[in-house]
């Protein structure tokens, strides 16, 4: 059994050093924040015209344009969330490997917590509050409702957004070709045969629709 160390030993002085010594530099890392204006990463949002370091832009995002000052690392998902309360867009793992914050990026599904925003000065961006017509819903997001393609919900904003993107890409036909390229929007409920179903009636409803255009 060991012996406990004697008052004064070099042991207790090391643990007295480091407790003070990382109590120390953590106020003074939160102090180094608080007196320059910016926050701990993630990095803050703000869009006030004397942040250090903000960098303008505008997005024009679901039809409207929003002149932003953000600092350079804010990712499109922390500008949407954070300075536009654009909260529909869901943060997940932040790492790309989840696809709850899926938007249409200039038509394109893109993962915004890989998305700089201030690389995309001037896009237009279709966020989960941007696809409903007023009181009517999108054919997708009925089409979730209809075939229950959801449990809990989180995923869902960026499963509906992926999946209109990927209509809108015409490279599915198949329900193995749509699970292959919906592979990227996790559902952890595992509703995927439901999100498959109510893909096929949206993509259904589109191949009809343009098939009457063609006739006219």
């Amino acid at each position: 059994m060991r012996d406990n160390p004697p008052s004064g030993s070099s042991d207790l002085t090391r643990r007295a050093f480091l407790q003070t010594t990382g109590g120390t530099a953590a106020a003074a890392v939160m102090a180094g924040y608080s007196t320059s204006g910016q926050s701990a990463p993630p990095a803050a949002i703000a869009n006030g015209p004397n942040m250090a370091g903000a960098v303008p832009l505008t997005l024009r995002i679901n039809g409207k344009d929003h002149q932003l000052r953000v600092d350079p690392r804010t990712t499109l998902l922390d500008a949407l969330r954070l300075n536009l309360d654009l909260t529909g867009t869901k943060k997940g793992c932040d790492h790309g490997q989840c696809g709850a914050c899926t938007v249409l990026l200039d038509g394109r599904r893109v993962y915004s917590c890989l998305t700089l925003a201030v690389m995309k000065d001037g896009a237009q961006v279709t966020t989960i509050e941007g696809l409903a017509q007023g009181n009517a819903l999108h054919p997708m997001q009925q089409a979730f409702i209809e075939h229950d393609a959801f449990q809990c919900g989180y995923c869902t904003p960026g499963q509906i957004c992926s999946a209109v993107g990927l209509i809108a890409e015409g490279k599915a036909r198949t329900p193995d070709e749509i699970r292959e390229l919906m592979s990227g929007n996790i559902c952890r409920c595992g509703a995927y045969p439901n999100i498959v179903a109510a893909i096929e009636e949206v993509m259904s409803g589109s191949a009809t629709e343009k098939a009457g255009e063609g006739g006219r």
